[in-house]
């Protein structure tokens, strides 16, 4: 198995659209840091003029933590689209290109392929995860400096410096966890269509519909949106409240751990099943 996985990465970062990903992340980080570099002091000093009649703040509040915390708050609107645009073509491209068939003919069974790609496709998420957080971090740090983290999480949060490397690496990992859930859908998608683009805009769709049902609180949608994976993206956020609630962030955990298994048996019903020779 780990022979197959490393065969699919292999055939995974030969793709262009691979590093697409890595692009965008950089870019983007670096317009962020680059405007909150030019104007980030007049902004937080808008934010924080109400509170600053009440309390005294003292040390380096635009700091790399609280940059990579903005970061992580605007970027993860974006990054599952990036995680969909590959992990949405593992199997429908093989079938476009006609080397799914050719694929089948070796002596490799179908289930392992499959899981070999799957698996390929969770550690490129993986990746796409780790550059943005070492991208985010690492220029916030190296331009900002550090100190205690300012967050209005429920209430208005300061965490100690101390603190923040285990949450901030907690974050990444519940981030991680969440867009292999997105990586995991877009992954069930490709193998029920034979073309590329049908798998991703599909994905696309069902992301922004969900993301629509989770965030609006109108009565019919609070039934709907516990059992929705699109409700628990943005709980990263939990490991910043003044007290991490431990079972509220388990819960979490499990529900997209159950749909990330749920898109994997799918994907294996349909991919054991349907005939790759037309």
């Amino acid at each position: 198995m780990p022979t197959l996985v490393w065969i699919e990465l292999q055939k995974l970062f030969c793709r262009s659209r691979s590093y697409i990903a890595f692009i965008a992340i950089g870019l983007i980080v670096g317009v962020i840091e680059w405007g909150l570099r030019l104007e980030g002091h007049q902004v937080l000093e808008l934010l924080m003029q109400n509170l600053q009649e009440a309390f005294l703040f003292q040390g380096n509040l635009l700091n790399g933590y609280l940059v990579t915390y903005l970061v992580l708050n605007s970027l993860w609107l974006h990054v599952p689209i990036l995680i969909a645009l590959v992990t949405g073509d593992l199997v429908s491209g093989e079938a476009q290109a006609g080397t799914m068939r050719l694929l089948l003919t070796r002596p490799v069974g179908r289930l392992r392929l499959l899981t070999a790609k799957y698996l390929a496709g969770l550690l490129y998420t993986a990746l796409v995860v780790a550059f943005l957080a070492v991208t985010s971090w690492g220029m916030g740090r190296l331009c900002f400096g550090t100190g205690d983290l300012i967050v209005f999480y429920q209430t208005m949060n300061i965490v100690p410096e101390a603190e923040l490397p285990w949450r901030f690496a907690a974050a990444f990992a519940y981030g991680a966890l969440s867009m292999g859930v997105v990586a995991s859908l877009a992954f069930f998608c490709s193998t029920l269509a034979n073309h590329s683009l049908g798998p991703i805009i599909t994905t696309v769709a069902i992301l922004i519909g969900c993301t629509i049902v989770s965030t609006f609180e109108v009565g019919m949608f609070r039934t709907v949106q516990p059992f929705l994976f699109t409700t628990y993206l943005s709980k990263w956020q939990g490991f910043f409240a003044f007290d991490v609630q431990g079972e509220d962030m388990g819960l979490a955990i499990g529900i997209l751990v159950g749909h990330m298994a749920v898109f994997f048996g799918g994907a294996a019903g349909v991919f054991l099943r349907k005939d790759w020779t037309t």
